[in-house]
């Protein structure tokens, strides 16, 4: 089995944590060519493993852990996250009235193999799904990132038109979260939500407005 694509990173146990996953997902995939339909059910079966992870009762100081890996022999993308926590997911079938208890339910639709492990450092376990993951796209017009990973450098598509992105910052909204502000090569400026996707393409790639999509102004 070969990895050559593997991210790790940790998060807090809040509710922020859940679209940063997506966000970093978001950017991951895009970076190794990961197609649009795939990278989408990826965002809704991360999404439900990391809010799974976050409603288990463990100290506040204990971080979820997530894996994103691409296994190419194998033709499949999978995502792992890991808590602190005992017991193990099981799949529920809660009643038609209910308003919870269907993300176990959504994960099994959607993988092509999921369970769990305990965690080789003996404390927690780790909820593992495997999603069938075509080649990666040879020819893309774009692709869709958050906007926090943005780099100088890359071209953005704004208001109909592609622009290269000469500056990267940050701003803390007074109501929480992050705006980041993308300073343009015609000398307008971008302010956006950090976890909002925009349409970009490194520098040099061609300009064929074709299938691209525009971010908010």
């Amino acid at each position: 089995m070969s990895e050559p694509y593997e991210v790790k990173f940790r998060l807090p146990c809040r509710r922020s944590s859940v679209p940063w996953a997506r966000a970093l997902l978001y950017s991951v995939l895009a970076d190794w060519g990961v197609g649009q339909e795939a990278a989408e059910v990826g965002e809704l079966v991360l999404s439900e493993l990391v809010t799974n992870a976050l409603r288990v009762r463990v100290p506040n100081d204990r971080l979820v852990e997530v894996r994103i890996a691409r296994l190419v022999d194998e033709g499949v993308l999978r995502l792992e996250v890991s808590d602190a926590g005992e017991g193990k997911p099981e799949v529920r079938k809660p009643e038609e009235d209910e308003t919870g208890g269907r993300g176990l339910l959504l994960v099994e639709a959607l993988a092509h193999r999921w369970g769990y492990e305990r965690r080789a450092c003996g404390i927690g376990k780790t909820v593992w799904v495997e999603l069938k993951a075509p080649d990666p796209v040879s020819e893309r017009d774009g692709v869709e990132i958050a906007a926090l990973t943005v780099r100088v450098g890359q071209r953005v598509r704004v208001w109909g038109e592609w622009r290269t992105v000469r500056s990267v910052g940050t701003q803390q909204r007074t109501s929480g979260g992050l705006t980041v502000v993308l300073a343009l090569d015609d000398g307008s400026a971008v302010r956006i939500d950090a976890a909002e996707p925009l349409t970009v393409r490194d520098a040099g790639a061609s300009s064929s407005p074709r299938g691209a999509e525009d971010a908010p102004g």
